[in-house]
């Protein structure tokens, strides 16, 4: 095991079980959320772009209603207790629309279907941000740089085997079997949520008791504080803004993708089919890439410049839609951004909070990585439905998201700079890097 893990990551032996349970982790809760999916994006994809704003924009108003309860919570319980509370209170709300798609018809349904779309937007960077914000507490940077393209690869596999189950049991099951299955896939993730917990309380006597000190010790603080941190914190402003660049282009990409989509397939099980085979092959490429070369690129290329690829990578992409706007080039390119966007940014983007206090952690990222995030794709959404009010068609479109990867580039080199002025404040923080490693 040793030897295997040893050749696919620059990792540690006292590191291995901690990153196995981590990956472990994410793998249940990106199957969870992959399972669901592509019946959301058909949800989505059968009501048409025109309700898409709509749709984006109630995401928004439940996630920033959510971060002021989210941070009372934290700032009340410890850290192994916030991931099994927020991934059962999600379990049950998944068992809700079981019972609703199992009786539900007429309005009611279509209602449904409005409702589950939301839900899976807030489940989706719910679960997501618990589990990164529990990362960023446990690890150090430098271990971050090495090991969270591990870590995520485990997310990779999860997510790549959560489209394989919805296209193969779909036709047979339905939809409230799909949701059934992800609720359980989460009591998967917070039993290896305990097994992380106790991989770290090892070492000397002190180093147990300080461990499962931390585990239980409230984060703190008060509910509105997120806001505060992102306002006196140059990086967390810097961060806040390259996700609104990273989901504005990311939802002109989307809603391309719906209106290419729906014209160019009529069936509704067949779109799903596609929407889950695309994702099969994003996954399959950001495991191969997770796992075998992104705890090398980190340290080597630096969080910046891999940050910088993304936007990159969009910039072309965005050109070549403009030219082209069918069918192949839109999944091309979405597949391409995707997987960039999850084997390469997203365990970059998690390096840099690994400096950040306990509080900016839990609070502050998490604003970032919800409310924020949604909030960028709600003005996106308004933003390409005005622009297309005006006359724009895909070329233009496409253009003025391409004109935005150019200073969202600029910013992901930015960042590491920042970063490493800001490391002094905020890296001294109590509980950062409590990991085996560290004895």
């Amino acid at each position: 095991m040793w030897r295997a893990a040893r050749a696919i990551a620059p990792l540690r032996r006292e590191e291995l079980p901690g990153a196995l349970w981590s990956a472990g982790l994410l793998f249940c809760a990106l199957c969870s959320f992959y399972i669901l999916r592509p019946l959301r994006d058909e949800m989505g994809a059968a009501g048409g772009v025109d309700g898409l704003p709509w749709l984006f924009s109630a995401t928004f108003v439940v996630m920033l209603a959510a971060v002021p309860v989210y941070s009372w919570v934290v700032a009340r319980f410890g850290r192994r207790t916030i991931v099994p509370l927020v991934y059962r209170f999600c379990a049950l709300v998944l068992l809700g629309f079981v019972a609703l798609f199992a009786l539900a018809d007429g309005a009611v349904l279509v209602w449904t279907g409005r409702s589950f779309f939301v839900w899976a937007a807030v489940y989706n960077l719910l679960v997501v941000s618990v589990f990164w914000e529990l990362m960023a507490d446990l690890w150090r940077r430098e271990q971050g740089e090495r090991l969270f393209g591990l870590v995520a690869a485990g997310g990779s596999a999860g997510a790549l085997l959560g489209p394989l189950l919805t296209a193969a049991l779909v036709p047979h099951l339905g939809a409230p079997a799909l949701v059934l299955l992800a609720a359980l896939f989460l009591e998967g993730a917070i039993a290896c949520a305990r097994g992380l917990m106790r991989s770290f309380r090892t070492g000397s006597e002190e180093h147990v008791q300080k461990a499962m000190s931390m585990d239980a010790r409230p984060i703190g603080g008060g509910a509105l504080a997120a806001f505060g941190l992102i306002a006196r914190s140059p990086r967390l402003r810097g961060i806040s803004l390259w996700i609104v660049l990273l989901t504005t282009t990311a939802t002109f990409a989307y809603f391309e993708q719906a209106r290419i989509v729906k014209a160019a397939i009529a069936d509704p099980g067949e779109r799903t089919a596609l929407f889950a085979k695309a994702d099969f092959v994003v996954n399959a490429i950001s495991v191969a890439l997770q796992g075998l070369a992104v705890g090398r690129i980190i340290p080597r290329l630096g969080v910046g410049w891999t940050l910088a690829l993304l936007p990159l990578i969009s910039l072309v992409g965005f050109a070549v839609l403009a030219a082209s706007p069918v069918l192949a080039v839109l999944i091309g390119f979405q597949v391409l951004r995707r997987a960039a966007d999850f084997s390469l940014a997203k365990p970059a983007r998690e390096v840099l909070f690994t400096q950040a206090g306990r509080e900016a952690k839990y609070k502050a990222k998490h604003l970032i990585d919800t409310a924020l995030y949604r909030g960028g794709d709600v003005a996106a959404g308004w933003l390409y439905s005005g622009l297309g009010a005006l006359g724009l068609a895909t070329s233009g479109l496409c253009a003025v998201a391409a004109a935005l990867c150019l200073p969202w580039t600029v910013l992901s080199r930015r960042l590491e700079r920042t970063g490493t002025n800001e490391q002094g404040e905020e890296g001294r923080s109590e509980g950062a890097g409590q990991s085996p490693a560290n004895t």
